[in-house]
């Protein structure tokens, strides 16, 4: 690494592209959570490639490495085409007096049936992979209830149908360019099933801290010209 590129600024997308190689290395246990959590943190805060460069030293480069001096990093969260593919975490779900997860870097297969009994249950797809294009996602509650969460730039269909209950389509819409099609069906039955789209917890850690330095931004100005007017007042006094 030159002694410039340390001091470079990073940009949206290197930081962007760090924090989906440390979802890589959290859903492969090289990280724990609070590491996960903290250097995830750290990424969206960072300013320079010397700030990124140490939060994914100890972790293995990915395939297409970057060009020399530059931190290799995984493909953006956007970018759909590299998150098609691969073989399913799992197919199902059942959970009866009790609850079930997937949430995280996981791969959705073309099929995947979720029951719950008196039971509740979570599927996040905000992080996850998808074995096709196009995936159907059926979901089953009864005295019970199952969340489905989305990222804002999926695209999603919901038909399910409640019987003392009730289906939410909240969640349903057109997603972005490649984007997956989901396809979210079933029913509750004295029970609930509800699709809720939610920004990435990334994408959620960026928009803050783009606020708070948009905001340090209006205090400095708003200091500068209060100088420029003590000054101005000096000199008219």
């Amino acid at each position: 690494m030159t002694n410039e590129l340390p001091e470079m600024r990073a940009s949206d997308a290197e930081r962007e592209r760090i924090a989906e190689r440390l979802r890589d290395a959290v859903a492969e246990g090289r990280l724990d959570m609070k590491e996960f959590e903290e250097r995830l943190e750290a990424a969206y805060l960072a300013r320079t490639h010397a700030e990124l460069e140490p939060l994914v030293r100890d972790l293995p480069a990915p395939t297409g490495t970057a060009a020399p001096g530059v931190p290799a990093v995984a493909p953006e969260a956007g970018d759909w085409a590299a998150r098609i593919g691969g073989r399913p975490t799992s197919r199902g779900a059942f959970a009866f007096w009790s609850g079930f997860g997937r949430k995280g870097r996981w791969t959705v297969p073309r099929e995947f049936t979720a029951v719950v009994l008196q039971a509740g249950g979570e599927i996040d797809l905000r992080e996850a992979d998808f074995e096709d294009r196009e995936v159907v996602i059926r979901c089953f509650a009864v005295m019970g209830g199952i969340q489905v969460i989305v990222p804002p730039d999926l695209d999603v269909q919901v038909s399910g149908f409640g019987i003392m209950g009730g289906f939410d389509d909240g969640g349903a819409g057109a997603g972005t360019p490649g984007s997956p099609r989901v396809r979210i069906t079933g029913f509750a039955l004295m029970g609930g099933i509800g699709v809720d789209r939610k920004l990435r917890r990334a994408e959620k850690l960026r928009l803050r801290e783009q606020a708070r330095l948009e905001k340090l931004e209006q205090r400095e100005r708003s200091d500068k010209w209060g100088k420029l007017e003590k000054r101005d007042r000096r000199e008219l006094g």
